[in-house]
């Protein structure tokens, strides 16, 4: 007999209770994240200021747009977080049928602070994310008890300037 498959780590996390996707439409910071990418690792110094901005759609989906500088160029990327049969669960696919990325709505203030768990493969990664570019250190806190309970370090914790965001894109720098 084959042993069960080992547990995927965002398994483990729990979705916020009660959530309202609602609650969650409009402006959004991108304050910290926690990854083990060696990509994020090599390049944290040239970390770039990020929004973005939730809308829900048909009740159940979230369409994100996130817009970051890219060699001082203003992009708008666009995703679409489809439901799953769980609350505060979504799934973003690729391209690929690899490149599917699950995604949980840890836990949220929705006045205040997200925190969002991705889990591509068995690689996962948590994101903070407050109404404004700065959050209270209570927050802070939170989000690095999160982060080490994944099994991430501060090591592998980065921030993000609080200045220099973008919030447009001309039709040229649209990626969907």
């Amino acid at each position: 007999r084959r042993p069960p498959p080992p547990q995927s780590p965002l398994e483990k996390v729990a979705a916020q209770e009660g959530l309202s996707l609602h609650q969650l439409s409009g402006k959004w910071f991108l304050v910290g994240m926690a990854s083990r990418c060696s990509y994020l690792a090599e390049h944290s110094h040239q970390l770039e200021a990020t929004m973005v901005t939730m809308t829900i759609l048909d009740g159940q989906s979230l369409a994100i747009s996130t817009f970051r500088k890219l060699d001082r160029m203003c992009w708008e990327i666009r995703q679409h977080y489809l439901p799953t049969q769980a609350p505060g669960r979504f799934l973003l696919k690729g391209r690929m049928k690899s490149s599917k990325v699950d995604v949980v709505v840890g836990e949220a203030d929705p006045s205040s602070f997200v925190i969002l768990y991705y889990q591509k493969g068995s690689s996962i990664s948590v994101k903070l994310y407050g109404r404004t570019s700065l959050v209270s250190d209570a927050i802070v806190d939170r989000f690095e008890q999160r982060v080490r309970a994944v099994g991430l370090s501060e090591d592998e914790t980065y921030y993000f300037p609080t200045y220099g965001f973008c919030d447009s894109a001309d039709e040229f720098h649209i990626l969907d």
